[in-house]
């Protein structure tokens, strides 16, 4: 299932969670997500931020980083770890690499740097909740694909190794969807780009980077395998014999 240009999906409207602490920004975020359709909910501390999204009841959650009682890096950790996989666009003031990361590696699935205009903000969320509720589409599409005992269920937005189960986030999993699609094939940074974020993304391709070693922590290293491969100069693969 797919959000039409006014944000709505066929069980109604979607319910955003916002989380800023700056009147101003969290006023304009609030106006501007209203009028394109959204419910909104907003809060402006940490520890609010983890009872309100424990609950699972929005389709995305707007994270500010710099938060009163919690930060939004520590906001994240407790909601992943909790098992809520809401996709969480993180807003930050800080624009290094070492704070994007960060984000990431607790489980966001996004990030803006401030400033960011609306139009971009909207993109973004565009893109998550499309990408958490979307359907397979197609009968050549497979629900399931494999490499080796890593599996990777599309239409239950799962995967794992044998009988485990592996938690990623969504656009970790976006990622991961690209790569096993085409096992053996070489994929430039700049195509897995194209297929795994929104055309509305502006960022570099260093991105891709920052996904791929997340993914190894998780898929690769915890079992001793080498299944994400980089051919360097070209790009990665994924190397289903030693999946």
């Amino acid at each position: 299932m797919s959000c039409g240009a006014r944000l709505q999906c066929d069980a109604g409207v979607v319910n955003i969670l916002v989380v800023e602490d700056d009147p101003v920004i969290a006023a304009a975020v609030r106006d501007g997500l209203e009028a394109e359709g959204y419910t909104v909910t907003h809060t402006a501390d940490g520890l609010s931020a983890v009872e309100l999204g424990g609950t699972g009841a929005f389709a995305a959650i707007v994270l500010d980083v710099m938060l009163p009682s919690l930060n939004g890096f520590a906001v994240c950790a407790r909601l992943r770890a909790l098992g809520v996989d809401t996709p969480m666009l993180m807003l930050t003031a800080r624009d290094e690499e070492l704070d994007e990361a960060r984000g990431l590696d607790t489980g966001a699935d996004d990030y803006l740097t401030k400033p960011f205009s609306l139009v971009v903000l909207m993109a973004h969320l565009r893109a998550l909740i499309r990408r958490s509720t979307r359907a397979v589409a197609g009968s050549d599409q497979q629900d399931v694909l494999r490499a080796g005992d890593l599996w990777l269920d599309v239409q239950g937005r799962t995967c794992g190794r044998g009988d485990e189960r592996i938690e990623v986030t969504g656009q970790e999993f976006a990622v991961l969807e690209v790569l096993m699609r085409e096992p053996g094939r070489v994929l430039s940074k700049e195509t897995i780009l194209g297929e795994a974020w929104d055309i509305a993304y502006r960022g570099g391709t260093s991105i891709v980077e920052v996904y791929i070693s997340l993914l190894r922590r998780k898929i690769d290293h915890p079992y001793g395998t080498r299944s994400i491969v980089t051919v360097r100069g070209h790009g990665y693969r994924l190397d289903d014999s030693h999946a």
